[in-house]
Formats: structure tokens, C-alpha cells, sequence
């Protein structure tokens, strides 16, 4: 039996590929979506990284399309949705890495955008977002991190180098966009996750972040998908 340690706590890596509230991989949505993706690869590591391109570059990334419901944050809705900010892809990616036979959980950081907009800063608060998220998988007996929240196009209109998965090496946010310029900084280490800590990111968000929070709500109302 092998054993990871999260949070200070023992985990059986068997954990890690069970379903979750939001790294829901029992749904039939995301148990398609990862077959679909990454089902003829002929090793994890292949696998791991075909899904890694098929949730970074086939859902986009909009850091609007966010709200207070759990629905704005789990992997199935995400999917649906085709677009989400950061913690539902990364949940996603988490969802069809478990479908898949790769155990899987999310890691959370806070980070300072060089490269924000004016209108998501007025919504933000500021440069700085707590908890963003990203996957980590457990391949070849480590865990690699791994980020598929800017899809391809995003990144292009943004002039900001994407990042490229290998399977094997890390791929976080890059300290610098393709000019040079200070894009992304990591700092503060939040941990890794079985699932995402729900509660513990909203009552962040209603502290650092209570604009942007509820600003998609007041626009369209909290509607059901």
C-alpha cells in the first residue's frame, strides 16, 4: 500500500482516485470527456498529458464566469459549461486523471498578476488571488504539478508564453510573459487537497475578493444550468 502525506495527514494513494464532490469523476459527462481524451494512450504518463490538452485548450478560461454556487467550481459543471476559472479546470483535469486510473488532487497557492486587467482588478480587489489552483498527478511514483488553466488562444491574445506538459516535469505559471515582463509570482503555499476545500476558498473569497465573488450574480441572478 502506498502512502502520501496531505496537510500533515496520511492518505492511501487509493484516495486520491475516488470520486469527490467536486473532482466529481463519477460523472458520466467527465467519464466520457477523459476516455474521449486520453483512452488510446498507451502509458500514464502519455495519458496524463493528453488530457492535459484536451482540458487546457478545450475549456477556456474565464475568470468571470465564477459565483458563489458549488456549481461554479465542480469539474462536471465545468465541463458542461465548456469555460471556467482556475479551480474547476484544474478540478477537471483532476476528475479525468482518477477516470483514468491516475490519482490525482488539487495544490493551492496565492499569486501576484503583473499582467491583470484594469476591469478584473476592479472586481479583484487588487493584483494578488488567494487560492488559485492547480493538478497535481502521481506518475512514475512523484507527484508533478501541473497548470491548465490559460488555454492556447487566451495565451496568444496575451502574448504570454502557454505551458507545456511533458508528464514528468512541473508546469507551473511562468515568472515572465514572452517581452520579458513580470507576469506571474507565487506567494503563499495554501497545500494540496483530496478535493476542493470549498467552504475554506469561499469564505476567502467573501474576505479578499467579495466583488468578484458576486458580481456574475447581481449581473444574471443565480439561475440554475
Amino acid at each position: 500500500m502506498q502512502i502520501s502525506e496531505i496537510n500533515g495527514i496520511e492518505a492511501d494513494l487509493s484516495d486520491y482516485l475516488q470520486a469527490g464532490e467536486f473532482i466529481d469523476s463519477d460523472n458520466e459527462r467527465v467519464r466520457r470527456f477523459a476516455v474521449e481524451s486520453g483512452g488510446d494512450a498507451e502509458d500514464a504518463v502519455t495519458t496524463a498529458v493528453k488530457l492535459y490538452y484536451a482540458v487546457r485548450d478545450g475549456i477556456i478560461y474565464d475568470p468571470y464566469y465564477i459565483g458563489r454556487d458549488p456549481r461554479y467550481f465542480r469539474a462536471s459543471a465545468c465541463l458542461q459549461a465548456g469555460r471556467g476559472f482556475c479551480q474547476p479546470k484544474s478540478a477537471l483535469l483532476a476528475a479525468c486523471a482518477r477516470v483514468m486510473g491516475i490519482p490525482a488532487r488539487l495544490g493551492f497557492v496565492d499569486v501576484r498578476n503583473h499582467l491583470t486587467t484594469a476591469r478584473l482588478d476592479a472586481l479583484v480587489g487588487g493584483d494578488v488571488y488567494v487560492w488559485h489552483s492547480y493538478t497535481e498527478l502521481y506518475l512514475e511514483e512523484r507527484w508533478v504539478k501541473v497548470t491548465p488553466a490559460f488555454n492556447l488562444s487566451m495565451c496568444k491574445r496575451f502574448d504570454v508564453h502557454p505551458l507545456e506538459f511533458d508528464g514528468r516535469s512541473d508546469s507551473q505559471f511562468q515568472e515572465f510573459d514572452c517581452q520579458g515582463n513580470r507576469h506571474m509570482e507565487y506567494v503563499r503555499q495554501r497545500g494540496h487537497f483530496i478535493d476542493l476545500p470549498y467552504e475554506q476558498i469561499i469564505d476567502a473569497f467573501l474576505v479578499h475578493h467579495p466583488r468578484w465573488l458576486v458580481a456574475r450574480d447581481k449581473e444574471q441572478g443565480s439561475e440554475a444550468e
